[in-house]
């Protein structure tokens, strides 16, 4: 069933108009569209396609920093390919099923999304990525790919949200779900999973069930993927499909017995503040139990305390920074309390939906700045 011979391999990809199939010997021709044609998102397909096609055995990716400076890597073909078939019979996906793409090729989940459709014949669904892909959906989808963003924006509009239950199998990836939206999907029948996993790791290594019966906290290791942590509390991924080599991540979290696992945050975005030190993610759940808005939380440079907790919050949260306050102290451990509060038009993001922690502790900064020169 699954193709891994590159040069037999097709792909029937629907853009705005018509469904077209595209293979190797047609490298000339995507090339040509990767250039000229009109909509930037099939473009973009086009231009993987031509690499992909190449001869080369690799295909180089932008990483995200999970284990370390952002940089540029070389992949493997071969792994790419069996990664996608993993997912392709964890999910029971068959050929002639149809998967929707709605996110940026520039990442490893785009790209996976595009191998998949190759090795497992599925028919591929081509869209502009945006906070809201299923608001003009028509065709009938069996198997989809978002990040958390567009879950929200998606669960928020009935019409939305029922084209969202019509779709068997959806993934989640780039970070976490928060846990209205989990509440939200345990009465829909659509199958959504959380995925964990990174560039160097060729997309998800584990999925975390958010809805039906085997609903968990906690993420599965899919076959042939190990679990551990490193002396510094960080997860350590060894994977048989990546020959067995270690990969060791900035993702603090929790290993249990049976193999499965919790993300608690990065140790990268950990705070020392007087000594105490403080999860910024973890403290992120909490506050989202009562600021509807998008916020973050981020760090400066103090005298006193080494580094003080700063929250940004978008200037339509209705409620006084009093009335903040007082309801972080009700919910936040001691010490845990932000030294500065900081309303924005935005927060900060970066191009794959996730919170730009270098923008906002950038800005925070700059707050500060001009906070003291008044």
């Amino acid at each position: 069933m699954w193709q891994s011979d590159i040069h037999k391999q097709y792909i029937y990809i629907k853009g705005v108009s018509e469904e077209q199939r595209w293979m190797s010997s047609d490298i000339d021709v995507l090339f040509r569209l990767s250039a000229e044609a009109e909509d930037e998102a099939l473009r973009s397909v086009y231009a993987f396609l031509v690499e992909w096609f190449s001869s080369s055995s690799t295909i180089e990716v932008q990483t995200s920093g999970s284990t370390g400076a952002p940089k540029r890597i070389k992949v493997d073909k071969q792994q790419m390919m069996r990664s996608a078939i993993r997912t392709c019979e964890f999910l029971g996906l068959k050929q002639g099923d149809t998967a929707m793409l709605c996110m940026d090729m520039r990442y490893i989940g785009a790209k996976m999304m595009v191998v998949r459709a190759l090795v497992g014949g599925l028919k591929l669904v081509v869209r502009t990525p945006s906070g809201h892909p299923l608001s003009c959906m028509t065709e009938s989808v069996d198997f989809l790919s978002i990040v958390p963003l567009q879950l929200c924006n998606t669960m928020n509009v009935p019409a939305e949200r029922a084209r969202l239950n019509a779709i068997p199998y959806i993934i989640v990836g780039g970070g976490a779900v928060d846990e209205s939206i989990c509440e939200a999907l345990k009465g829909m029948s659509c199958k959504v999973y959380s995925t964990y996993g990174m560039t160097e790791t060729l997309s998800h290594v584990a999925l975390r069930p958010l809805n039906g019966s085997d609903a968990s906290e906690c993420f599965l290791p899919l076959p042939g993927v190990k679990v551990t942590l490193a002396s510094k509390g960080t997860l350590v991924i060894n994977d048989t499909l990546l020959d067995g080599k270690d990969i060791v991540t900035n993702d603090v979290g929790k290993v249990f017995p049976d193999g499965t696992f919790v993300v608690c945050g990065r140790a990268d975005n950990v705070v020392n503040s007087g000594g105490i030190k403080i999860q910024l993610e973890e403290d992120e759940v909490l506050l989202r139990t009562f600021i509807d808005v998008p916020f973050a939380l981020t760090s400066v440079k103090d005298v006193r305390l080494g580094e003080a907790l700063v929250l940004l919050v978008d200037k339509r949260y209705k409620k006084s920074d009093t009335d903040l306050l007082d309801g972080m102290k009700k919910i936040l451990p001691q010490y845990h309390i932000p030294k500065y509060i900081f309303r924005l038009e935005a927060i900060p993001m970066s191009g794959n939906a996730k919170l730009n922690r270098h923008e906002c502790q950038k800005l925070a900064e700059e707050m500060i700045t001009q906070k003291e020169a008044h």
